[in-house]
């Protein structure tokens, strides 16, 4: 039975370019019931649509990514917004704030584009799919500010943020890195999230599980993380699988 729910890949990464038709036709036989792809930018949405049309598992979300900010022409919006008429469109993502690189796109910048992004996400009543690195405090809020339904993917804030972040009603991602040995808030997370909240992902083709660390990481690899999980709450593998593929049901509409 498919029970993997992968709610965030990149399968127009380069990483994919030598066997993408044979990896993507070849996921629904390792369990894969379905795959959002996250856009950066409109053009990592059409590609993902065109993946949808030759793969009927995958749905898309469309945005721009933090770092694309800098990119940023002035019919991008527009063009999300026309995109995202797609029936196959799901969500508006991956949008968010990322303050790792202090070279990176100004924050002002970050802020007003994901400003601009969760009221088209609110004008499509559409959720959002959230990327945060090393910008907790301002994601958090903009998050009380607009309340959007949505994930916060690849969590890894505090397990008080994700207290505060699932009391707006919102779900956590967590992928390959709560099997690090040294990933102990990331593993503190998914013991503590509420099970109704939880979504399992793995941003690929980056940060695959242990014992694929370092390595090129697909959907069907969730498996790995999802026993890992299991093992830290004390539920077997399927359970958690069948519970947090619900949860992206319920979230995407798919």
């Amino acid at each position: 039975m498919a029970l993997i729910y992968d709610t965030h890949a990149h399968y127009d990464d380069t990483a994919f370019d030598e066997d993408r038709d044979v990896l993507l036709a070849a996921l629904p036989s390792k369990g894969v019931k379905a795959v959002i792809h996250a856009a950066t930018d409109p053009d990592s949405a059409r590609f993902g649509l065109r993946l949808a049309e030759r793969y009927p598992y995958i749905r898309v979300a469309v945005g721009i990514h933090p770092e694309a900010a800098h990119r940023e022409q002035p019919d991008w919006l527009k063009q999300l917004e026309e995109l995202a008429k797609d029936p196959r469109v799901c969500a508006v993502g991956e949008i968010g704030l990322d303050y790792h690189y202090p070279d990176g796109c100004p924050r002002g910048e970050q802020i007003d584009l994901l400003r601009r992004q969760l009221e088209l996400a609110a004008r499509l009543e559409l959720p959002v799919i959230l990327h945060d690195r090393d910008a907790h405090e301002d994601t958090l809020t903009l998050l009380q500010e607009y309340r959007p339904r949505g994930v916060v993917h690849c969590f890894s804030g505090s397990v008080e943020m994700m207290r505060q972040i699932t009391d707006l009603g919102l779900y956590i991602g967590l992928g390959g890195v709560t099997t690090f040995k040294n990933a102990r808030r990331p593993a503190a997370v998914a013991a503590a999230v509420p099970i109704d909240r939880l979504l399992l992902e793995t941003d690929a083709p980056y940060m695959a599980p242990e014992p694929f660390r370092g390595k090129r990481c697909d959907s069907s690899l969730i498996a790995y993380t999802a026993a890992h999980i299991a093992a830290l709450r004390g539920l077997d593998t399927d359970t958690l699988l069948q519970q947090t593929a619900a949860n992206a049901q319920r979230l995407f509409g798919v």
